[in-house]
């Protein structure tokens, strides 16, 4: 339902704003670039105006004597590639008067004179601007009616290093960092294959915002790859500033609290996704990496899981299931049991439970809310502090107000207990943590005014949300519903990697992942030299 009037409301928004299209489309139109260079420069002057980073430096073409100009933004480029490979080189150059028109002039500048690996020819004025945002050297020529986007990329950039929010024990300790090229060689590096395809984008009137789509061309389902494409391309917006700008526009169901969109900041994860044959989604400024289809399942999987012994990590994400329900139930069970089904619980826990509520001046509801309200906060600010400060916070924080509280007789013991359990589960599944507090506080709504029922109400319409979304055409429960047997190998139960032989059904072209060969069993006597 809340889908549906979020629809509603964006479509109504859109018939709004239809008539404005008009005029900014001609506004955008793009201009071609003319071979006068004092009205090129003139343009330029006009649009960046007074702003101190754009330079615009100007000088003559060696042997023609052709005024030129380079602009650059000062701090996305390299010095060194300025002066040494662009500019010296072309003031040095002993080009003749009698060139067969622009074209010649231009073919020998980018064979003979400029030293950088990357040199595409601009058409537009817009082209020349969107290059030079992004960290390239633009080279102007007086009488050629283009320039040329020479790559002198040089910006500071943080190093890769550990992920924060996915650290593992085992396995590659690397991440994606917010240079979007980086990010790129990275899978790269874990994937050296050739059908390895990235195709690029820019989202954003505003920001131009590159954004890079991966896949394994022989792999990846071609009507995959298409509808990615028509999401992207459909995105009209000013400002694209992180992955999760691009999330919101793409996404299914945009009304669910579940994400339908996956996310990673570990290079090996977004690689075993291509590989699966999902496409990775790159946007330049965030280290964060969106993957589709994203399946319900993978909320409970993570990277380590594939590198450890296949039973245990079996055993840790049955755990990360439990902790998940405990995380969403406990509180609305212990307000269940306590406001409606006393006989539930065994006498001597129920005389030492009303003896640790005595005095409490709250119902058990408003209790439980209080302290999920206060755990809430204290998280919040914990996240936002920096980092030594806020650790201690939570800590001392959580211990301090827990104590006074039931010193206080405001809330009673278990209730801290409950609480706390519902906190420490919740951190199994990390990528569930919003969806989990919606739903911890509706079942907890539900079970003050149902009871028992209200929760197995509020369960069964959650399963048949879930069992309605879907993420790019594929089930969000799948391989369980529908239910699929080839499939749960890699589901709860995790199958040993000798017996991983085929890609998820129906997500991959080619099904076939290795050949099934049962491992050696100790040591081949036989043949012994």
């Amino acid at each position: 339902m809340f889908s549906f009037l979020l629809r509603k409301a964006g479509v109504w928004f859109a018939r709004k704003q239809e008539s404005h299209r008009g005029e900014e489309h001609v506004k955008n139109e793009d201009t071609p670039i003319v071979g006068d260079l004092s009205a090129v420069l003139k343009q330029l002057k006009e649009e960046v105006q007074d702003s101190n980073d754009i330079v615009i430096r100007g000088f003559r073409l060696g042997g023609a004597g052709r005024e030129c100009a380079l602009v650059f933004v000062d701090g996305l480029i390299e010095s060194r590639t300025i002066n040494e490979d662009i500019i010296r080189p072309l003031m040095r150059a002993n080009i003749s008067q009698d060139l067969n028109g622009p074209s010649e002039l231009i073919a020998r500048i980018m064979h003979q004179h400029i030293y950088v690996n990357e040199i595409k020819v601009l058409q537009t004025m817009e082209e020349a601007f969107g290059s030079a945002l992004y960290g390239d050297a633009v080279l102007f020529i007086d009488g050629v009616p283009c320039a040329l986007s020479l790559n002198a990329k040089g910006w500071e950039m943080r190093s890769v290093d550990e992920p924060a929010s996915e650290a593992v024990i085992r396995g590659p300790r690397e991440s994606f960092i917010e240079n979007m090229r980086t990010n790129t060689s990275l899978i790269r590096r874990k994937i050296k294959n050739p059908a390895l395809i990235f195709e690029a984008f820019t989202i954003g009137r505003k920001t131009r915002t590159p954004v890079s789509i991966a896949y394994l061309k022989n792999v990846c389902k071609p009507e995959l790859v298409k509808e990615v494409k028509r999401r992207l391309r459909a995105i009209d917006t000013d400002s694209v500033l992180e992955s999760g700008y691009i999330e919101q526009f793409i996404q299914d169901h945009p009304g669910s609290i579940f994400a339908t969109v996956g996310y990673t900041e570990k290079p090996d994860v977004a690689a075993a996704k291509i590989l699966e044959g999902r496409v990775a989604i790159i946007v330049d400024g965030t280290p964060f990496v969106l993957t589709v289809p994203f399946l319900f399942i993978e909320n409970f999987q993570a990277a380590e899981d594939y590198y450890l012994k296949y039973y245990f990590a079996t055993f840790v994400r049955v755990i990360r299931i439990i902790g998940y329900f405990i995380t969403i139930l406990a509180p609305a069970f212990y307000v269940t049991i306590t406001t409606f089904h006393q006989e539930l619980i065994p006498t001597s826990l129920l005389i030492a439970m009303a003896k640790a509520r005595e005095g409490v001046p709250f119902p058990a509801f408003v209790e439980c809310l209080l302290m999920i309200v206060v755990f809430e906060i204290i998280r919040e600010a914990g996240i936002r502090l920096p980092r030594p400060v806020g650790q201690a916070l939570s800590i001392v924080g959580a211990l301090v107000i827990g104590e006074a509280a039931v010193s206080a007789g405001l809330i009673g013991a278990p209730m801290v207990i409950v609480i706390a359990i519902t906190a420490i589960s919740g951190f199994l599944v990390p990528m569930q943590n919003d969806a989990s507090i919606i739903l911890r506080l509706i079942l907890l709504l539900l079970s003050a005014c149902f009871g028992g029922v209200g929760i197995a109400l509020g369960l069964y319409a959650i399963l048949v949300h879930l069992s309605s979304l879907e993420s790019f055409g594929y089930p969000f429960l799948s391989p369980s519903v529908p239910f699929d047997l080839e499939d749960q190998k890699d589901s709860v139960v995790l199958l040993p990697t000798w017996l991983q032989i085929s890609r998820p059904k129906g997500m991959a072209t080619d099904k076939q992942r290795k050949v099934y060969k049962v491992p050696p069993v100790g040591v081949d006597k036989t043949h012994d030299d």
